[in-house]
């Protein structure tokens, strides 16, 4: 069982802290695998399997919920049972109408430790974010990291590794995992049905996400804005390049209407945005944004008939392992020159540049530039592809797979 250790130990800290565990991601990244790690540590700690309550409101035994009075009924009978603490785990809860209310009822009146997972972003804002105020803790689960990814590779039958970090086994898994991303279900489908499955996870994550969510009425449209933006990942992108696109395409729009449905696509975690600044002031830069994939198997999936950028993946699987290790990222831009990400956590910064090699004397100048620009002490890395270190005058060279393996 993959461990998913980022995330196990933010839990262990909060069991039982009076805080309501929202776990939200893109669909099916494995958020239900999650909760039942839950409720293993759980049974671990001594907690009776009759005082722990799982609700999969997306399975054959309770998909018949979707006003809460139902799920009240279930959840007080459960509370009923005896006196001891209860531990209750909904997953997928968006599926409830008025779930804050119910939530809201069980946090003040029960004994009661709770954890909801949602595969929309959304379900901590607005009307959802009143009732909830000060009282909920997030937790963000993404696919699978690329040490996860192996993990798993290996529990579903692969032959241990056994060589270092340049090993052709390790190149394979680095290209499947380029070509397919880290949702767990794909990863154990076989080659030639990978496209089909993740097919049905984009066109579920439309449907149920944002379609019958939002009720929106012009279906073309989305998909079109989503095409767009995934097609451009990792480049800057401004609602009026979109808007040149959508009018080739002979699509009706208003700009209101591009915005709410960019907001939508973030909402269901099929696009993280990422804004830009200017390192020397820190003020943010607001034309144009860059926008990244929460699984590159999507891009694949969307852009199979174009030709792949190889060096916006590269990107895009940094970007996913710098939220992973719980960055807060942007892109900066010194002098006019763009570095790729400025990243902080805590009182910690780090800059990193991202590219698909560093062979050519040119493309070597140009990737170092914006790095050396920068006069302050930060950790300044440049990851690639390439084997050979290139680290010099204080810039650390990282070949990708090393970073995914390695970095923390």
């Amino acid at each position: 069982m993959v461990k998913r250790e980022l995330y196990m130990e933010k839990v262990r800290q909060l069991i039982d802290k009076d805080l309501i565990k929202i776990i939200t991601g893109i669909r099916r990244c494995g958020k239900s695998y999650f909760l039942n790690m839950i409720i293993n540590e759980l049974k671990s700690r001594g907690i009776d399997e009759e005082n722990i309550l799982l609700i999969d409101l997306e399975s054959p035994a309770y998909n018949y919920i979707e006003e809460r009075r139902d799920l009240d009924e279930i959840v007080l009978k459960f509370s009923e049972n005896n006196n001891d603490r209860k531990y209750l785990l909904l997953d997928e809860i968006q599926n409830v109408n008025e779930w804050e209310v119910s939530v809201n009822s069980y946090y003040k009146s029960l004994n009661m430790d709770i954890y909801i997972t949602s595969s929309n972003s959304n379900i901590i804002s607005g009307d959802y974010a009143t009732y909830l105020t000060g009282r909920y803790i997030q937790i963000k689960i993404y696919p699978f990291s690329f040490n996860e990814f192996i993990d798993y590779k290996q529990e579903l039958g692969s032959s241990p590794i056994v060589y270092d970090e340049i090993c052709s086994q390790i190149e394979n898994f680095f290209e499947e995992y380029i070509n397919y991303g880290g949702l767990p279900i794909v990863l154990r489908t076989k080659e030639e049905d990978k496209n089909i499955i993740l097919q049905d996870i984009y066109s579920s994550i439309l449907f149920n996400e944002i379609i019958r969510k939002y009720t929106v009425r012009n279906i073309g449209l989305l998909t079109k804005i989503a095409e767009y933006i995934i097609e451009h990942i990792g480049e800057l992108i401004s609602v009026n390049s979109i808007s040149n696109y959508l009018e080739v395409h002979g699509l009706k729009f208003t700009k209101n209407t591009v915005y709410t449905y960019i907001n939508y696509l973030e909402s269901a975690h099929i696009l993280f945005k990422v804004q830009r600044e200017e390192i020397t002031t820190t003020n943010n830069i607001s034309n144009a944004e860059k926008f990244y994939l929460g699984d590159t198997g999507l891009y694949n999936l969307v852009c199979y008939k174009t030709k792949k950028n190889r060096q916006q993946l590269l990107e895009n699987i940094v970007y996913l392992e710098l939220l992973r290790q719980g960055y807060k990222v942007t892109m900066g831009v010194i002098k006019n020159n763009e570095l790729t990400f400025v990243c902080r956590k805590d009182n910690k910064k780090i800059y990193i540049k991202v590219t698909r090699t560093l062979s050519n004397k040119e493309t070597y100048k140009r990737e170092f530039r914006p790095l050396l620009e920068i006069d302050d002490n930060y950790p300044k890395y440049i990851i690639s592809t390439d084997r050979e270190d290139y680290s010099s005058k204080g810039i650390i060279h990282l070949n990708i797979r090393t970073f995914l393996r390695n970095f923390i």
